[in-house]
């Protein structure tokens, strides 16, 4: 009785997180973004998170003019799926409304090249490929140890060989790309405009002002203060309720 009673209560939770998020897209439709970015937090208070969620809810706030949110929320879809035209395109947008004007210095080296390739999917992407390698390895195990003939043998052993090497790759691209963005904290700045300080503290001297929507990357955090690093290589520290953190 009492594990029907939890199914039953599984059932209608997710019975409402579809709902909020179908309830969010027409209240979108109809323009109304306040009550649609209701609906897809809801969603997400859920637990539920995908590119598509953080998407619309990066429209919600880039409609209403929202710079940092907006920002923030395609960056979340970006990292579910690196690839999405769409997503990228209206990331650009949305920075486009950001006042800063940071230089990027390009990353260079043997690391960049795989850093390229792995960011390409996301972790869970590159586990979900690994298992469908897996699969295909059994299926050209079976087929090598069914085959009759010494050429079958042969191109059997030659796929399961090349499928092996595939699930070395998935997998180890999925733990490199998972680690790299545990370390590697980005976050956006939600204060409308804040003071980087050389030191953690209030009396420091400002080195520059930021305003909402810039992206960082958060390299530690002391007390209330958390030293970041922007897109020019050049760091400082903030107030840790100035900045959000996407990790």
């Amino acid at each position: 009785m009492k594990k029907q009673l939890l199914l039953i209560l599984f059932i209608v939770q997710f019975s409402f997180a579809q709902s909020a998020f179908e309830k969010g897209n027409q209240l979108y439709q109809k323009e109304n973004y306040t009550e649609a970015i209701n609906q897809y937090e809801s969603e997400i208070a859920t637990g539920k998170h995908s590119a598509e969620l953080y998407f619309n809810l990066g429209n919600c706030y880039y409609k209403l003019h929202k710079v940092a949110p907006a920002v923030y929320n395609y960056e979340k879809a970006l990292q579910l799926n690196p690839n999405d035209e769409e997503i990228i395109t209206n990331l650009d947008f949305a920075r486009k409304m950001t006042i800063d004007d940071i230089k990027i210095v390009p990353k260079v080296g043997f690391s960049k090249l795989i850093q390229d390739f792995t960011s390409s999917y996301y972790y869970d992407t590159w586990a979900w490929i690994a298992v469908v390698l897996a699969f295909l390895f059994l299926v050209f195990f079976a087929g090598y140890y069914l085959s009759g003939t010494a050429f079958r043998k042969r191109v059997f052993f030659s796929g399961m060989f090349f499928i092996f090497l595939g699930i070395a790759i998935s997998v180890s691209s999925g733990i490199y790309e998972k680690n790299r963005m545990a370390s590697e904290k980005s976050a956006i700045i939600f204060a409308e405009s804040v003071s980087v300080k050389g030191e953690p503290k209030a009396t420091s001297p400002e080195t520059i002002l930021l305003h909402e929507g810039t992206k960082v990357t958060v390299l530690e955090s002391i007390a209330n203060w958390k030293k970041v690093q922007l897109s020019d290589e050049s760091t400082g520290w903030i107030p840790e309720d100035a900045v959000k953190e996407l990790n």
